[in-house]
């Protein structure tokens, strides 16, 4: 995570927050006050600012403003910014596939087995129904505007405002997830006079107390002014550091996990695999790359504490950005001091060693690699924030892959989200993105009521700002770089890694778990790896390397 930074804000921001769908209101209303912004400690450049107070129970989300000149809290690179990717995709085809295709292979690098898609229909019906829409938006001179010399700005909001008197009967025809698509199109072409009119459409569609649809397109939508204003790096730090408070993100943090099974399978199917890989091991060594709370190591020192012929001295080195101590609330110290505490009531001799950094900072040094003892690495949910071949000659997403095995270790555990969006041009990863995050919004929108602010928080602070910077960034500055389980696979094939045969008592202790959670969500294991999905829907795979 990222050092807390102040930002201020310039001219033209754009909010979403909570509106009566049924009244279908436009999100950007001029009564809405202006929140107060604050100046960029290093240079006084105006920026991005984060607010998300409440105003006559109204939800704030996301504010995106012009960048106007360079900062070292918001660097605004031409790649950041840049309207749709000239990079080829790493894989040519889509990442969705359907249930119903048994020739769909997992071992494909570019697609996932039972990986299902809502899909998107953008056909003549929708393609009639918005030119109808922007020819009553624009009037009927708008075949002879000349739209060029008419800024976004002025435009989206000229939009905005006739949309709230003469539009209401025609959206609720509309799909959301058209109009949103569409809207991506006519950003990658760089067409603003359409992009415009589409987000003044948008704005009175997306709701973030709404149905799922209502409010992924809350963030999406936001993703889209992000990237044409270059403020989506800005957006995605701020989200990440200074909104909210420490103790705050952990209770969202805290809410997903309780309402979600996404952590607790990855916490659970890595420390069975675990468990098992060093069980007769009397010293263990866990490097964790992604460590923050420590939470999943205190089921397993309570387990190993048990087990016959007394407890394996144990020891943890936590690898996390030392920023990520605005999610603790402390720097890493704080972890190891609450581990240590458990494993003293266990009676459970234990050492922890506290790795400050970002994974693409690691180096064999850092991990203090003892002789003689039993090692265990663990990737939850980390990998895909390691930049790759198509981002820096160094690569240190297969870098460390190396270095990992040449440490010859007992098991590697992975678990990631299965989605396709590292080399993806813009759209198609827009499109991959609008899927995904459908899924798993449905499967958020059945634990907690629509207007529940608690879900209302966990969503904006904690799903939103990975949405903002799929969308909105490109190059260095886009971090969230999914890759399929295929790709993950051929990755830890290149770098010496075999693939770890899982037991059925993890896939058990997984079903077990989902017990607790919606019927909707399902397991299954094929070619050695764990696929949990919504529905038709793919979202995290697990899977051990030796």
């Amino acid at each position: 995570m990222q050092t807390s930074e102040e930002h201020q804000s310039s001219g033209g921001i754009h909010r979403l927050y909570h509106q009566p769908v049924q009244e279908l209101q436009p999100y950007c209303l001029s009564e809405i006050q202006i929140l107060d912004n604050n100046e960029c400690p290093s240079n006084g450049i105006q920026q991005t600012h984060l607010s998300f107070g409440t105003y006559n129970e109204q939800y704030f989300t996301l504010e995106s403003a012009p960048v106007t000149a360079g900062c070292n809290v918001c660097d605004t690179s031409p790649s950041a910014g840049s309207i749709s990717s000239n990079r080829s995709p790493f894989s040519p085809q889509g990442s969705q596939s359907y249930l119903s295709d048994p020739h769909h292979s997992p071992d494909n690098t570019s697609g996932s087995p039972i990986s299902g898609s809502s899909g998107v229909d953008d056909g003549n019906e929708l393609r009639h129904k918005l030119r109808e829409l922007e020819l009553s938006l624009l009037g009927p001179e708008s075949d002879t505007t000349d739209s060029c010399n008419c800024s976004f700005r002025s435009g989206a909001h000229q939009a905005a405002s006739i949309a709230r008197w003469k539009m209401v009967e025609m959206i609720p025809s509309l799909d959301l997830k058209q109009v949103l698509v569409a809207c991506a199109e006519a950003v990658s072409e760089n067409d603003m006079s359409r992009t415009a009119d589409l987000m003044g459409v948008l704005e009175q569609m997306v709701s973030v107390s709404g149905e799922p649809i209502q409010r992924l397109g809350a963030y999406m939508l936001e993703g889209l002014r992000a990237r044409l204003e270059l403020s989506g790096s800005c957006i995605y730090k701020a989200l990440k550091c200074k909104e909210p408070t420490g103790p705050e993100l952990l209770s969202y943090m805290h809410i997903l996990y309780q309402i979600c099974p996404y952590y607790k399978f990855a916490y659970m199917s890595a420390n069975v695999v675990i468990g098992e890989a060093i069980k007769n091991e009397p010293r263990i060594h866990i490097i964790d790359f992604q460590i923050a709370q420590g939470s999943q190591w205190v089921s397993l020192i309570q387990a190993l504490a048990c087990r016959p012929g007394g407890a394996p001295l144990i020891r943890i080195t936590g690898v996390d950005d030392s920023d990520s101590a605005h999610a603790r609330g402390g720097g890493l110290h704080m972890v190891g001091l609450r581990l240590s505490k458990v494993a003293e009531s266990c009676n459970v001799p234990f050492e922890f060693h506290a790795a400050g950094m970002s994974g693409s900072e690691v180096e064999l040094e850092n991990l203090r690699i003892c002789h003689g003892e039993a090692l265990a690495v663990n990737f939850p949910y980390m990998l895909h924030h390691m930049p790759d071949e198509s981002v820096s000659t160094a690569n240190h997403r297969d870098r460390l892959l190396r270095l990992i095995k040449s440490l010859q270790p007992k098991v590697v555990t992975l678990v990631e989200q299965e989605s396709n969006t590292n080399t993806s041009a813009f759209l198609p990863r827009f499109v991959e993105t609008l899927d995904y995050y459908t899924a798993m919004f449905e499967s958020i929108d059945v634990a907690r009521p629509r207007n529940d602010k608690q879900r209302i928080n966990a969503e904006q602070h904690c799903v939103a700002r990975d949405i903002v910077n799929i969308i909105a960034c490109e190059g260095a500055e886009r971090v969230e770089r999914h890759e399929l389980l295929g790709k993950w696979r051929s990755r830890f094939l290149m770098a010496g890694f075999n693939p770890y045969p899982l037991s059925s008592s993890v896939s058990l202790a997984i079903k077990d778990m989902l017990k607790e959670y919606s019927p909707n969500f399902w397991l299954q294991e094929r070619n050695g790896a764990l696929y949990l999905g919504w529905k038709n829907r793919i979202l995290a795979t697990s899977c051990a390397w030796v």
